[in-house]
């Protein structure tokens, strides 16, 4: 399959995912706490389950790996060339909480690196896309537009998780910067707020995992800006036992 019907298939797949969590959406659903404190709900299983089915069937021979499956180790990981990364949901408090700061994550990953990323934003029926080099979409009410990133607002416009602020090397951070408007956001969508010129850098230096980073990783950087780690070099992916994303920052400049 080529990349533009792959794509196509990964909007329809994912549009009719965000209809099953919107389906339960601010409404009273339980949750339970998983071993790293995150949350986790039927939601969060169903979408999973529907997109891994989804996936399998257009991509078969391509493994899938998502937050929700169960553990692969390591040494079965390293012989995949190429695999399907996914976050069902990414930002299942902000779902909780009601508001629109949630996403499903979609990412392809050949040799550590993201290929092809798609994030798709249920409550505004947006999607976000890369599956080329240099190239970067948004997808809206049937209107497709490239996005790319734009030079740095003044002050700077800085986005941060809502749990982040007390987080002593983002403090860090910022204390490096001259002047900048700080806001807290939920979910992969900064990457995109990053990708189509609202905001400029987005600092993550507290707990995150590969597949919250990883279609955001691949949208912002064909659009112009990247993610990088504290030593200024980009994120690479199944390389080491878990899943937990190295300190990154994210920016508006290459």
């Amino acid at each position: 399959m080529d990349k533009n019907s792959l794509i196509t298939s990964l909007i329809d797949l994912t549009q009719e995912t965000g209809e099953v969590v919107m389906s339960y959406y601010q409404k009273d659903i339980d949750s339970e706490k998983k071993s790293d404190g995150t949350p986790l709900t039927i939601v969060d299983q169903k979408a999973h389950d529907y997109i891994f089915r989804g996936l399998q069937e257009l991509t078969p021979d391509i493994p899938i790996l998502s937050e929700e499956s169960e553990d692969i180790p390591l040494n079965e990981r390293q012989k995949w060339n190429k695999f399907w990364l996914v976050d069902p949901i990414d930002g299942t408090r902000d779902f909780l909480e009601g508001n629109d700061q949630f996403c499903i994550c979609i990412a392809l990953i050949e040799n550590h690196k993201p290929v092809i990323g798609l994030i798709y934003v249920p409550t505004s029926k947006t999607h976000y896309y890369s599956i080329n080099e240099n190239e970067s979409f948004k997808f809206s009410e049937g209107s497709l537009q490239k996005i790319s990133c734009r030079e740095t607002h003044s002050p700077e416009k800085i986005l941060i998780g809502h749990h982040s602020s007390g987080n002593q090397k983002l403090n860090d951070f910022l204390e490096k910067r001259s002047a900048y408007e700080l806001t807290e956001f939920g979910s992969a969508i900064k990457f995109c707020l990053i990708a189509e010129g609202f905001f400029d850098t987005y600092p993550r230096f507290g707990p995150c995992s590969e597949w919250d980073t990883a279609a955001g990783n691949c949208i912002l950087k064909n659009a112009g800006g990247s993610v990088k780690n504290v030593s200024g070099e980009e994120l690479k992916y199944n390389t080491k036992d878990n899943f937990l994303s190295e300190a990154f920052v994210a920016s508006n400049q290459p």
